[in-house]
């Protein structure tokens, strides 16, 4: 996309096709990422996995793919809800085949917002907890930055490649600081944030960026009250972030304009400490 680029259509076959990953709750960082994309013009395909919801303590929302879809279409967008289990090596490549087929064309964004969370520390991490957080959020995404890549040939109309100085794809992957008491979960993240800044540079002569965004705290129903209130007097704004926040920000990086951040880790969290 260049900035004398046309913005997408807002209804047809034309608009861009952005794949988000993790939109399993309609209250998810995922979810408002894909509304922000709809309301701007990108067709969505997301991927998300019930038997995660399930075992967390929210418990997994019924319906919720169908009611996202739903949500979308309204905005415009076409829509391809995809179940897939990221513990599955094989899936990033059969959710690339289920996004291009029946949306028609090429994913030229993709937002990485899946994850695998669950709480402990040095000394209580279980060996398969350890492998699970890293096959989820590390491995999978790995591959999901592949099979991109090894797939992305550039805006429609264009060859594989681009004109120097002109970037056309996007990857955005979702990131988190918080390793103590959360060991697997931060640690996996950090990988995540290793292989994303590579795309950056590996995947350049594609005319793709990649960024990595850390949300900070947004409360999407996991706090309790005490840790509320505690992480709202460590933000400077005194409030806790919403998933429209990072919508916004991973818009940006998706619109023509974001073009240039390229290689970044951003950090969209209200000033919140560390």
């Amino acid at each position: 996309m260049t900035n004398t680029e046309q913005r997408p259509p807002a209804s047809g076959p034309d608009r861009p096709i952005a794949l988000i990953t993790g939109v399993g709750r309609s209250i998810g960082i995922g979810a408002g990422i894909a509304r922000r994309l709809a309301a701007t013009g990108w067709d969505v395909a997301f991927t998300y996995w019930t038997p995660y919801d399930r075992r967390m303590e929210w418990g997994a929302e019924p319906g919720a793919a169908a009611s996202i879809e739903k949500e979308l279409a309204e905005a415009g967008a076409r829509t391809a809800a995809i179940e897939a289990d990221l513990t599955d090596p094989d899936a990033p490549t059969r959710i690339f085949d289920e996004a291009e087929q029946r949306l028609g064309g090429q994913v030229t964004a993709l937002v990485l917002s899946h994850a695998e969370s669950v709480d402990s520390g040095l000394l209580d991490t279980t060996v398969e907890a350890f492998d699970r957080h890293f096959a989820v959020n590390s491995r999978a995404s790995w591959l999901l930055i592949r099979e991109y890549g090894l797939r992305f040939r550039g805006a429609p109309g264009t060859t594989k490649g681009t004109t120097p100085g002109t970037a056309t794809g996007r990857i955005v992957a979702l990131t988190s600081d918080h390793t103590v008491g959360n060991l697997p979960y931060g640690a996996s993240k950090g990988a995540l944030d290793r292989i994303t800044l590579a795309a950056a540079h590996e995947l350049a002569h594609l005319g793709v960026t990649a960024n990595v965004v850390n949300p900070g705290p947004v409360d999407t129903g996991w706090m309790n009250d005490e840790l509320r209130e505690t992480l709202v007097r460590g933000t400077p704004l005194g409030r806790l972030g919403t998933p429209l926040d990072t919508a916004h920000l991973v818009g940006f990086l998706c619109s023509p304009e974001g073009q240039w951040v390229n290689g970044q880790l951003l950090k969209s969290n209200g000033g919140a400490a560390s």
